[in-house]
């Protein structure tokens, strides 16, 4: 028992018991993504997209499942539109008009960059900083929107060119 919980038996076995269950759910969760992994015909770019940070194991694969051959997409533009990932705004005469085709694209992209950005958000500390600078002009949603933008991106060129994760190209 630690002395935070000294005294407070209902405190430290509650920690106790969460902490076993997490342990045990951590523990599942690896072996159904051992057996996803087997039953799935795993590309190259598998292995490049766990180069990026805040993609993991789950979200490489649905990256690699839903963009499909990355061939499809003549330029990187196309791509991040595709992932829902550009804004949608139309203008006319610098004047906003509407806001047209924001459904257009992969929903599921859309999410898992949404993840790989937030994740990169936290523990990257490169993509911590890309986030705080954008944050400092504008708002937490844009700079979020343009994280995972930028991350799209990186993951164009890496299913694209088959290279690693390259943040001094990336956070330049």
């Amino acid at each position: 028992m630690t002395p935070l919980f000294s005294g407070n038996d209902d405190l430290s076995l509650a920690g106790k018991v969460s902490k076993d269950a997490i342990d045990s759910l951590t523990i599942q969760i690896k072996a159904i993504e051992a057996v996803v992994e087997k039953k799935i015909d795993i590309r190259k770019p598998y292995d490049l997209l766990l180069s990026m940070p805040g993609v993991g194991r789950v979200l490489a694969l649905t990256i690699m499942m839903e963009t499909g051959p990355i061939e499809r997409f003549p330029k990187v533009g196309n791509y991040v539109s595709y992932c829902r990932k550009v804004p949608a705004a139309r203008y006319s005469n610098e004047k906003k008009k509407g806001i047209g085709n924001r459904k257009n694209g992969n929903k599921y992209l859309s999410w898992a960059y949404a993840e790989v950005a937030e994740l990169a958000r936290r523990f990257d500390p490169e993509a911590r900083a890309y986030y705080e600078r954008k944050r400092r002009h504008s708002n937490a949603p844009i700079a979020y929107n343009a994280l995972a933008n930028k991350l799209s991106r990186a993951a164009y060129y890496i299913m694209r060119d088959g290279v690693t994760f390259m943040p001094e190209k990336m956070f330049a």
